[in-house]
């Protein structure tokens, strides 16, 4: 056992939870088929820990501790839920089978991916399938999830209670998928995986770090797993290039000082150049294959478009634009339309963006970056005090403390509210 004091404990407890939440309940819903058990069964582990560890220490390897405590948590539940003579047998064979040797792993032997697969069933609908991986796998708030989808906490909430009812109600077994299942459920699980790299690479999390490697780092290894699982498959390949260019740049994100540091500002030579050197192999190996292009590869493509630049004076516009242009036919979103607007910024001037964004109100009110994009242009045609307003308004939506105080920046450089 070791005893680190109230600060180092809270840092390693905060930690241990990031690594091991998504393992743990993976094992016990494995093990016990019940995702409500599996999530609450961890919960409790993890309040024991913050209890337990400051008394004795922290024990040798916390994973298997957690897991152990976990395990013994839910068996209790099953017990106490269990009043009936089958229950009571079902529980005595959940025993025999946390004491004996692990299942065959089949298609998916890592633990994490199974439960992704698993959460990513088709017999649940694209935005339930999402949310609740996100939270069973992500380890993501519900608050985090709803940041992701722009959507209230409440919705969110709903969308896990009711996957999970689903899961039950439709006897959906928690089984390792065979490999003919892998390609109807890989749009979900990569989905999901971006979902996971963006939250980490802009965190929105109360109290959490501007940018969480952690999380960028695990949605890293799991594509690389599920691309593996799939053969290469193009739009794996392509979220994969994606996020390795992305994560290149991730040191570079944010300044000594804790603010944003945006792209054209960026030191480009603290960017990481073998990310950068795997990720434009991939744009170009899917280039020369000659097929049409999905989502995540145009995505990945963009990127490399920016790291293949020198000098931020050197990037092509007219490329980033027609790539958005191809983007847009893809995925004609409103967030795609609004990047498109600021890559026509860039190459036409704000005067030309500032009306495809305005054309975006409606629909994107609700979201801090559509008002930090307006308030750059604004303020670079002049006009201040509605600049000023735009950046009040995507203030109070930013959730990342280095992008709020980026923007506070900006906006006091504008000098006082006439």
């Amino acid at each position: 056992m070791t005893h680190p004091g109230a600060e180092g404990l809270d840092d390693l407890l905060a930690r241990v939870h990031r690594e091991e939440w998504a393992r743990v309940v993976a094992t016990l819903a494995r093990r016990f088929g019940d995702l409500d058990v599996a999530e609450d069964a961890a919960a409790e582990a993890f309040a024991v820990a913050v209890e337990r560890w400051r008394a004795d220490g922290v024990p040798p390897n916390p994973g298997a501790w957690l897991t152990t405590t976990a395990a013994n948590k839910a068996l209790d539940r099953v017990r106490r839920e269990s009043r009936r003579a089958a229950k009571q047998r079902q529980a005595h064979m959940l025993t025999d089978q946390l004491a004996g040797p692990p299942e065959p792993t089949g298609a998916v032997a890592d633990e994490r991916l199974r439960l992704l697969f698993t959460c990513a069933h088709p017999a649940l609908a694209m935005e339930a399938r999402v949310a609740l991986t996100l939270r069973m796998v992500g380890g993501l708030t519900v608050g985090e999830i709803a940041h992701a989808f722009l959507v209230p906490e409440p919705t969110i909430a709903q969308r896990i209670t009711r996957a999970k009812a689903k899961i039950r109600a439709a006897g959906i077994p928690w089984r390792v998928p065979a490999a003919a299942d892998l390609p109807a459920r890989v749009d979900g699980v990569l989905t999901v995986l971006y979902l996971v790299f963006n939250e980490g690479y802009l965190a929105s999390g109360p109290g959490s770090e501007p940018v969480r490697a952690d999380l960028t780092g695990e949605a890293i290894r799991l594509i690389r797993l599920v691309r593996e699982l799939l053969d290469d498959d193009a739009e794996a390949t392509g979220l994969l290039a994606l996020m390795l260019l992305t994560e290149a740049r991730r040191t570079a994100r944010v300044s000594a000082g804790g603010e944003l540091v945006t792209l054209d500002q960026q030191d480009r030579g603290a960017w990481d150049r073998e990310l950068i050197a795997e990720g434009h192999a991939l744009v170009r190996e899917r280039l020369a294959s000659g097929l049409p292009p999905g989502r995540y590869q145009v995505l990945a493509a963009i990127n490399a478009v920016h790291t293949d630049a020198a000098d931020a004076r050197d990037v092509d516009w007219s490329q980033v634009v027609a790539l958005y242009d191809q983007l847009t036919r893809l995925d004609p979103s409103p967030v795609v339309a609004l990047n498109r607007a600021i890559a026509v910024g860039a190459l036409d001037g704000p005067h030309v963006a500032i009306a495809q964004v305005d054309a975006l109100a409606a629909r994107l009110d609700g979201y801090h970056a559509f008002h930090a994009t307006r308030a750059d242009l604004l303020r670079r045609l002049g006009r201040s005090p509605e600049a000023r307003a735009a950046y009040d308004r995507a203030i109070g939506l930013a959730r990342n403390s280095a992008e709020s105080a980026y923007l506070t920046r900006r906006r006091d450089e504008l000098g006082p509210a006439q």
